[in-house]
Formats: structure tokens, C-alpha cells, sequence
């Protein structure tokens, strides 16, 4: 056989073993996602669902579940993270909207330490009576309980699952645009909460649509808005709060961050891997159950979402009067 010859059918063998440079990389490292909150949650899970999504572009991916300080301890730990692409966590309407105005002292600075990567979810809210009570007091929609609260100031209530938590600031929210006044009721929790309302200890709640929809599919509950600005595709028929309070817009959302130092070709690769996962039949279908709509983003939008969440909370937080030292 001819040098030449030899030469090519070489080049050919050597590559077909060829792996290339971003796919073996890929392979060869381990990404760990930091969940702030214990494992079995809706956050969690849906964690899971991407992590076994994007481990064919990314690697292994695995999921660290660091509970605590309302969020804050896990999220914390993202922040001081190496900023190599290998460390993401979870930013969440509390974490990065919310308990900045909560919390006297923070570790971490949620505009400044993070370099956002995509929103993942949007989970809408809904207000909910007990449905007793809702036909007690002849209270069947938005306008109807607005019309009772103004002629029978503070003899409503409602629960949530704690001082500054989303249900009380939604309730404070709702009470300062319709001009009412209704007694706040803290629990220690959301499933507290949501059986205080099923009890008839409290009269309404702004609760996860997630955690009333069997509720309300059951009667138990009567739903009389949700609080996102479009109606949810789960309760079609149900009006958003916005219907009757133009403006109003309450979302539960999280989504993937980094340490601020990332470069942002890594937050590229990144971005491009989860909203493909995102954006793949079986990740909805899978988000479906859990009540949760895939909201992929560029890294840009979901920044500004964050900043637009933190201003709007700020005054809320403040008017509630919440704090945790």
C-alpha cells in the first residue's frame, strides 16, 4: 500500500474516535444545582425534571437541596460560589424579591451577586373562600367581596403562611387597591393556612394554585380569581383579579441563576441548554402536574424581571409592617 494511502485510510480511523472538544467536556464535569428549600416541593421537582433534561449537553447535574433562612442560607451559598458555570441555584420571588425588604441583614446582595441564566416557571396564585362561607355571605366573585369588606370593615379575615410570606403580601396588596380593610391571620406554613380556610377559621386566602386546585375541583374551595394578568389554562372559566383591580398581577416564579462573575459565554451555553430542556414536550407535560407553566428566557429578561419583582415588593413589604431580624 502506498504512503498516501496508508496515510488517509490513518486520518479517517483517528476520526472516527474524534469526541469533540465541548461534548467531552461536557462529559467529563459535574454541575450541581443549589435548591434553597428541602426536597418535594414544586421548586425541587422541577429542578429534577431539568436536571435529567440537560445532562446530554451539560454533564451530570445534580441537585443539592439547602434549606433555611427563608431561602437565603442556599442562595447565599450560589453567591460565593466559583463562578465557572459548575454552581447554579435557584432564584425565587422570595429570595431575590422579597426577603431583601424582609430581613434586616442579608448575606448575599440579590441585585448585584447573581447573573441570572432563565426563568424557569410561573405558577399563578388564586384567591379562595371557603365555600361555606362564600355562600353565607352571597361572596361569588371579586366585586361581590370588595362590596362586603367596604360595608362590614374588619370583619373579614384571611390566613397565609406567615408574616412576609406571599399569601400575606398578596392579601396586603389586594386590600390596598380595593381600599379595604380584612384582619391578617399568620400560620406557620401554607398547609396551616390552607386548613384554617378549609375549617372556616379564616374566610379567604391567597394560596398556590398547585396546593387548592383538588380543593376547588372538589368544592371545598370556591375560587374567585387568580392573580397573574392572563387566566390560567388550568381554571379557564376562573377571572384574574386584574378583571376587577386593573393592575393587580401576583406570580410565583422561579428560575436558574449563577455567581455575578460567570462569563457570559458560559451563561450562554448554559441558557441555551435548560430553555431547550424548557421547551421540550415532555418537560411541559411533567410541569403540568405540578400546575406549573415553563416560562424559558433570555438571561436579560430574566434580570429584569427580578429587578421589577424587587421594586414592586419593597413598598408592599414596608406597608405590611413584616420583618425577620
Amino acid at each position: 500500500m502506498r504512503l498516501s494511502a496508508l496515510a488517509s485510510i490513518t486520518a479517517i480511523a483517528a476520526s472516527l474516535f474524534i469526541v469533540p472538544m465541548g461534548a467531552a467536556q461536557a462529559q467529563s464535569r459535574t454541575i450541581r444545582i443549589v435548591v434553597p428549600y428541602g426536597p418535594g416541593g414544586p421548586i425541587d421537582v422541577t429542578a429534577r425534571i431539568l436536571a435529567e433534561r440537560v445532562k446530554d449537553s451539560l454533564g451530570t447535574v445534580i441537585i443539592e437541596n439547602k434549606p433555611g433562612g427563608g431561602g437565603n442560607i442556599g442562595v447565599d451559598a450560589v453567591a460565593k460560589a466559583a463562578p465557572d458555570g459548575n454552581t447554579i441555584g435557584i432564584a425565587a420571588v422570595a429570595t431575590h424579591a422579597i426577603n431583601p425588604w424582609l430581613y434586616s441583614k442579608m448575606p448575599f446582595n440579590a441585585a448585584t451577586d447573581f447573573a441570572p441564566v432563565t426563568q424557569m416557571v410561573r405558577v399563578p396564585n388564586v384567591l379562595v373562600l371557603n365555600a361555606d362561607t362564600a355562600n353565607r355571605l352571597g361572596i361569588h366573585s371579586v366585586a361581590d367581596l370588595i362590596k362586603y369588606a367596604k360595608a362590614n370593615p374588619g370583619k373579614l379575615n384571611y390566613g397565609s403562611g406567615g408574616n412576609g410570606s406571599g399569601g400575606h403580601l398578596a392579601g396586603e396588596m389586594f386590600k390596598s387597591q380595593a381600599g379595604i380593610f380584612a384582619v391578617h391571620i399568620p400560620y406557620n406554613g401554607g398547609n396551616p393556612a390552607q386548613l384554617a380556610l378549609l375549617s372556616g377559621q379564616v374566610d379567604f386566602n391567597f394560596d398556590n394554585l398547585a396546593t387548592a386546585s383538588a380543593n376547588i375541583k372538589s368544592g371545598k374551595l370556591k375560587a374567585l380569581a387568580v392573580t397573574t394578568a392572563q387566566r390560567s389554562q388550568v381554571l379557564p372559566d376562573v377571572p384574574t383579579v386584574a378583571e376587577t383591580l386593573k393592575g393587580f398581577q401576583v406570580d410565583t416564579w422561579w428560575g436558574l441563576v449563577v455567581p455575578a462573575a460567570t462569563p457570559k459565554d458560559v451563561v450562554a451555553r448554559l441558557n441555551q441548554a435548560f430553555v431547550a430542556a424548557l421547551n421540550s414536550p415532555e418537560a411541559r407535560s411533567r410541569f403540568a402536574t405540578l400546575m406549573a407553566e415553563p416560562v424559558p428566557t433570555t438571561p436579560e429578561e430574566f434580570g429584569a424581571l427580578m429587578n421589577a419583582e424587587r421594586a414592586k415588593y419593597g413598598p408592599v413589604v414596608k406597608a405590611s409592617g413584616a420583618k425577620v431580624d
